[in-house]
């Protein structure tokens, strides 16, 4: 298998140096997209050194911080037009442990798409305040009730495809830009009838940079589910398969 692992980063300096070494160090045989939003901190330019001195590493500049979701799209297309078989997204502060890179290969032998996930089977969480929690397990529960997915983890942005799930959902009409993006890839990929697979994964909250999120964010994701809701209400997913958890 050809396999990328694509990480968006915006004022990552303090993490991406560890992160590429502990990436390529688990997945010896991948390749790793950086895709930096113009990061005012360097990191785009420290990405671009390491590139010269490791031939796995490839760096996307984009011209600024455009959000989560077009930079996933900017890395997802770059990854098709390259042939990979694996594509895998990750974030790049250590909150998805680069050890488990592995179990979501392997689980991608079952699944078409494979979340890595916080909730199913219980929940691990590290190092979050309680009001987080529970507004990112609740958002859960939001998704599930509006659109019928029954995905304990919706936003979870610990993934990976094969890559016939993102030549299926049409990348183009993708709509959201920052963390809504991972509920509308999900359910794209359940209506079109592909195998999702939830894998426990423990997410231990960042220790150095800064969270992205936003109340932004959060209401754009809010508003993205009602418009699924209503699409799965007019257009039932009739290929639709349940969720293995696992």
């Amino acid at each position: 298998m050809n396999i990328l692992i694509v990480t968006p980063t915006y004022n990552e300096r303090e993490n991406i140096t560890a992160f590429v070494q502990a990436v390529l160090a688990e997945l010896p045989s991948a390749h790793l997209l950086v895709v930096d939003d113009a990061s005012p901190d360097g990191t785009g330019t420290i990405a671009d050194t390491l590139a010269q001195a490791e031939p796995r590493l490839h760096v996307l500049h984009r011209k600024g911080k455009e959000g989560l979701g077009r930079a996933y799209v900017d890395g997802f297309r770059w990854a098709l037009k390259r042939g990979y078989d694996r594509i895998i997204q990750m974030d790049a502060d250590f909150s998805h442990d680069p050890k488990d890179l592995p179990r979501l290969l392997n689980a991608s032998e079952t699944a078409d798409l494979v979340i890595g996930s916080r909730y199913v089977g219980g929940v691990r969480v590290l190092n979050w305040p309680l009001r987080r929690l529970m507004l990112s397990y609740g958002a859960g529960i939001y998704v599930r009730m509006l659109t019928r997915m029954p995905v304990m983890d919706p936003t979870g942005g610990y993934k990976c495809f094969r890559r016939e799930v993102l030549e299926a959902i049409s990348l183009g009409a993708i709509a959201a830009e920052g963390y809504g993006f991972q509920i509308e890839v999900n359910h794209a990929a359940w209506q079109k009838g592909f195998r999702l697979k939830e894998l426990p994964i423990v997410f231990a909250d960042r220790t150095a940079g800064t969270s992205k999120m936003s109340l932004a964010i959060a209401r754009e994701a809010i508003v993205l589910v009602l418009r699924l809701a209503v699409r799965a209400r007019f257009r039932r997913p009739g290929n639709a398969r349940e969720v293995d958890a696992s």
